[in-house]
């Protein structure tokens, strides 16, 4: 497995993958990424991401069903794997470490 560090939009994808379970396919991933956070994700983008995670042994795939819908293509299903909770839960605990220690800093608005 390679490293195991997330980037920003790795844990963005890995966050998404969890929230989607069972119906996260690229398409789906790259439309409710736009949907959460406002950005318009590339396919050919999160492809590479998804592939990268997978490389890292974070996510893994599986193919689904040929469908008369898709000219008989199958679409690529990704769940998140025991590493990829791993990793997303200490990407968490960072952030949530960092945030507790920012002197009174106040987030809500003014």
């Amino acid at each position: 497995m390679k490293g195991t560090n997330l980037g920003e939009f790795e844990e963005l994808v890995l966050l998404t993958i969890a929230a989607l379970v069972q119906d996260a396919y690229s398409v789906a991933i790259c439309d409710e990424l736009e949907k959460h956070t406002g950005r318009v994700s590339k396919l050919g983008v999160v492809h590479a991401v998804l592939n990268r995670l997978e490389e890292k042994g974070l996510v893994k795939s599986r193919l689904g069903e040929a469908t008369s819908a898709r000219g008989g293509k199958r679409k690529r299903y990704y769940e998140v794997t025991q590493a990829g909770k791993i990793g997303l839960m200490r990407s968490k605990e960072v952030r949530d470490g960092l945030w507790k220690i920012i002197p009174g800093f106040n987030i809500e608005p003014a």
